[in-house]
């Protein structure tokens, strides 16, 4: 069985460890601890993990985070993938930093990159893995809190932050997103 897993970021060096980029963070951390390395393909960097009979093809898109949708679209269309087997992978403002929340389905809560999948594969019915970010920014300073580095307070748990979302797509893989939903969401 065959899942198509999309983290979602900007590309560029200047984006590599910023906030927006935890899609990638997340995928980076899955490849490497596949023994398995991104190489670019069309719409998006690809790699693909196997881990216990189950494909994972992990896509960290080159478009811009607003324009994500054309990756998805293609690779679910390359890959053969249904939207119940997507899960996209994206920063959330709204929940605290370090909290994973996924969800069945849902609308993109103000999230360009969400919007953009939504609009180009036609439904809201796929998979995301919602990785908290937390929102310690002044008003008006939103775009630069999201596309900012970690703060060293939060430098010291990213890593296992990062893991323990990993570990959340793979449980998604091998048990469903019910299964993942009932052991992450509240870790």
């Amino acid at each position: 069985m065959k899942f198509l897993i999309a983290g979602l970021g900007n590309p560029g060096p200047e984006y590599a460890a910023t906030r927006h980029n935890i899609g990638f963070q997340v995928l980076d951390h899955l490849a490497a601890a596949g023994g398995a390395r991104f190489a670019p393909d069309r719409y998006a960097d690809r790699a693909e993990v196997r881990h216990k009979g189950r494909a994972f093809v992990l896509i960290k898109p080159s478009t811009f985070m607003n324009l994500s949708g054309k990756a998805v679209r293609y690779w679910m269309e390359q890959e053969n993938v249904p939207a119940d087997r997507l899960l996209v992978i994206t920063d959330d403002l709204a929940i605290p930093f370090g909290a994973i929340r996924i969800r069945a389905k849902g609308g993109a809560g103000g999230h360009n990159g969400l919007t953009s999948i939504i609009e180009l594969i036609g439904t809201e019915e796929f998979p995301r893995l919602r990785f908290g970010i937390g929102s310690d920014f002044p008003r008006g300073r939103q775009s630069e809190y999201v596309l900012g580095a970690w703060s060293p307070e939060e430098e010291k748990t990213l890593a296992e932050r990062i893991e323990l979302a990993a570990k959340a797509v793979l449980q998604f893989g091998l048990l469903g997103v019910s299964s993942a939903m009932n052991n992450f969401n509240k870790r």
